[in-house]
């Protein structure tokens, strides 16, 4: 999976496209992993821009968790943006919109990144 990262001033943004699920779980695990190492205390946040994401399941919900562990032990910071209302039900029924922060949009969560 291409996660189409975009450099902005203050943050890095990884575009995550189509469903996450069983068939494309691990790809996006191992593409989101490439972009883990430099999200630390002294480097860019990410945000992730889930508008093009139709669907995600429980494997790519761990995908994420594991991601979030890693940033939150690095000191750095990931937040979510453009979470379509059925993407959204499924953070809220599951509680993963406890573990991250949860914009509107990509505009959202740069004004936010930008103001903490």
């Amino acid at each position: 999976m291409d996660l189409q990262p975009l450099a902005v001033p203050g943050a890095t943004i990884l575009c995550p496209g189509g469903r996450i699920d069983h068939t494309h779980a691990d790809a996006f695990k191992t593409a989101l992993e490439a972009h883990l190492g430099a999200c630390t205390a002294g480097g860019l946040p990410l945000v992730l821009d889930f508008a093009q994401v139709s669907y995600i399941s429980s494997i790519g919900l761990r995908a994420l968790m594991l991601a979030i562990k890693q940033v939150k032990a690095q000191g750095g910071r990931m937040v979510l943006a453009g979470l379509s209302p059925l993407v959204l039900e499924v953070f809220k029924i599951s509680r993963f919109d406890m573990l991250f922060q949860i914009f509107a949009d990509r505009d959202a969560a740069l004004a936010g990144l930008s103001a903490a």
